[in-house]
């Protein structure tokens, strides 16, 4: 998909760049760029044993035309927030493997909204349609990496998901 009319690839690069620059986003494991804006002083024990956790954590994350959030699952329900750019294709499993949601964020519009939620344990992954998507993630009970786990790192778990999602393949 080619990016928004309204600016053109050298711009968006540019401002990609600034935005990067501006918010001070690093490199993240699953691909593009974030940092962290805001982890809650309150906390909360989750009733499923991983021990205390922050209420609530949110996260700017940044992807590039080309870069993807790879596969990758988190132990609480995550809140994907649009904020700028082209829209963001979200894909992710929920508690059935065997359905495949697709979500398209970005400004209001037909077949786009700009928020989705995918729930605690679902595999997920995303990809700017165009030259650079800026989204936020807010994390409930709030993120840890303890709670974060990549695809790729469990090949048969990969093979199965991917035999019955084809379309997910890229995204390992």
């Amino acid at each position: 998909m080619s990016p928004s009319p309204d600016h053109d690839d050298a711009t968006s690069h540019d401002r990609a760049a600034q935005l990067i620059a501006a918010f001070g986003l690093k490199p993240h494991p699953e691909g593009g760029h974030y940092r962290e804006v805001f982890r809650s002083s309150a906390s909360v024990h989750p009733g499923d044993g991983r021990g205390e956790r922050c209420g609530l954590t949110t996260i700017y994350f940044l992807l590039n035309a080309g870069e993807q959030s790879r596969l990758h699952r988190v132990t609480s329900d995550e809140a994907w927030h649009f904020y700028e750019g082209d829209p963001l294709e979200l894909l992710w499993t929920g508690a059935d493997p065997t359905v495949l949601h697709q979500a398209r964020l970005g400004p209001v519009a037909d077949g786009m909204a700009p928020v989705a939620v995918v729930p605690a344990g679902g595999w997920q992954a995303a990809r700017s349609s165009g030259a650079y998507t800026l989204v936020g993630c807010s994390v409930g009970p709030g993120f840890d990496f303890a709670d974060f786990q990549m695809l790729g790192d469990h090949p048969e778990l990969a093979a199965e998901l991917c035999a019955r999602h084809p379309g997910l393949r890229p995204y390992v």
